[in-house]
């Protein structure tokens, strides 16, 4: 009869200290322009990898870039935020993951423009690309290649 008590214990402690057994998906809050497709495409693909995606249809990306802190020369066709950094363009998830666990002192990362083959721009063609660190708006690092 004491160890029933034990494991009733030991769970309802678990269950009430805010401890869960599965991890919390990060949410990403995406600013983008209405009519853009391949920003749907990416939301999908962060859904698909396991993030809460919310997304807001702005009338100005470069204006919300900006107001987040990613310098215009990395830009794309839509800006994220996820905790303290800003996610520019079609960046794979598995990079954000990484980014997210390592924690490093950087406004975020970027792959700029559309490429081809990055998520949300698959296709016939694909050509490689870089996953930017961007430190500040004169410093960055290649994060990952693709």
């Amino acid at each position: 009869m004491k160890s029933r008590y034990s494991i009733f214990i030991f769970i309802f402690g678990l269950l009430f200290s805010g401890l869960t057994f599965a991890q919390t998906a990060p949410v990403v809050e995406v600013y983008k322009s209405a009519s853009c497709g391949c920003c749907s495409a990416w939301i999908t693909h962060m859904r698909q990898n396991g993030f809460t995606v919310v997304s807001h249809d702005v009338d100005d990306v470069p204006a919300k870039r900006q107001q987040l802190g990613m310098p215009e020369k990395f830009g794309s066709c839509h800006s994220a935020k996820i905790g303290p950094y800003v996610i520019e363009g079609h960046v794979p998830a598995a990079d954000i993951r990484r980014m997210l666990k390592q924690k490093p002192q950087a406004i975020g990362l970027a792959v700029p423009g559309m490429v081809p083959g990055s998520p949300g721009m698959e296709g016939a063609q694909s050509i490689p690309y870089n996953t930017l660190l961007v430190k500040s708006a004169d410093s960055y690092s290649v994060f990952a290649s693709h």
